[in-house]
């Protein structure tokens, strides 16, 4: 049998971004293997499910679900990952829905999978043109080979994640010798059915930030190998909305980082990043504050972001 990849991709009031990332995905090649895009709205308060429901009542390639409320990224993801497992998936494919595909981009992801299926993959993601952060750096030449992420390092002495080669211009530096990763970035990912029975979905106690290098660090417990594949490319239209110093930043990323020290750091570092949080009840920002308290007194998933 012709094996068939999920491919999950989840909306929240963005439906023309949406939109325009089925559409890239059209237009990439799928030999040997079948595809199901699993477009997932998480509760959206406009009109994307109408919009979706009207563009592709014909299109059989597409199941639309849809949840009643916003379940975060961890949640909306994990109910299409459900979905592809109930109905015996092979592969899955998890993606944001503001990204643009290189048409070979799955067919290289796909080619090492099936021969290595304790794989965690990941393409080479690149700026979409115009959307760099620092976007008087570079000449026009550059646009378009702009690294947004070839993987992911952890400061383990502070607990902070950052993206491998962000902000650098692609010139084949990290094709040949590409250091280890120590998550992969949920952007984008590719992995196999016994995966996630092997180890586990996301963890919903984290609902938006840090869930992927949870996942990653569990996937590295569980055996599995995490690789960047260079020749399988992407491009993130990077918006910005929900970057560093916004509310939501502020108290995800402070009560999740919390969260993530506890479980893997070891003790000298779980003792500074504990004094780091007394520190921010006093002079972080209000919702830094907040991350603080409701990571102590167990308020996990969307805790009091409501």
């Amino acid at each position: 049998m012709i094996p068939k990849v999920a491919v999950i991709i989840l909306n929240w009031k963005q439906p023309q971004l949406t939109l325009d990332t089925v559409n890239s995905f059209f237009k990439t090649k799928h030999s040997g293997f079948d595809y199901q895009i699993i477009l997932i709205d998480n509760g959206s308060p406009d009109d994307s499910v109408k919009i979706f429901e009207n563009t592709f009542n014909k299109n059989p390639s597409v199941t639309i679900l849809k949840t009643k409320t916003n379940l975060g990224y961890v949640g909306g993801n994990n109910l299409g990952i459900k979905y592809g497992l109930k109905n015996k998936y092979d592969y899955f494919l998890i993606v944001n829905n503001d990204v643009l595909f290189h048409p070979q981009f799955l067919e290289k992801l796909f080619k090492i999978i099936k021969h290595t299926p304790k794989s965690f993959l990941a393409p080479k993601i690149y700026f979409a043109p115009g959307f760099e952060f620092h976007k008087d750096r570079y000449t026009k030449k550059d646009l378009g080979r702009v690294i947004w992420s070839i993987g992911g390092i952890i400061d383990w002495q502070n607990i902070y994640g950052s993206n491998l080669g962000i902000d650098e211009v692609d010139r084949g530096q990290y094709d040949l010798h590409l250091p280890p990763s120590d998550f992969i970035s949920g952007c984008c990912f590719m992995v196999s059915r016994q995966f996630f029975l092997d180890v586990g979905l996301f963890d919903e106690k984290y609902y938006l930030y840090l869930e992927d290098v949870d996942l990653s660090r569990r996937a590295i417990r569980s055996g599995y190998q995490l690789r960047v594949i260079p020749d399988s490319i992407i491009w993130h239209v990077n918006s910005g909305s929900s970057g560093s110093g916004s509310n939501l930043h502020d108290y995800f990323l402070t009560r999740n980082r919390l969260l993530f020290t506890y479980r893997y750091a070891c003790l000298r570092t779980k003792f500074a990043v504990f004094r780091e949080s007394l520190n921010q009840l006093f002079i972080g920002r209000p919702w830094q504050k907040r991350g603080v308290v409701d990571f102590y007194l167990g308020r996990l998933n969307q805790g009091s972001w409501k």
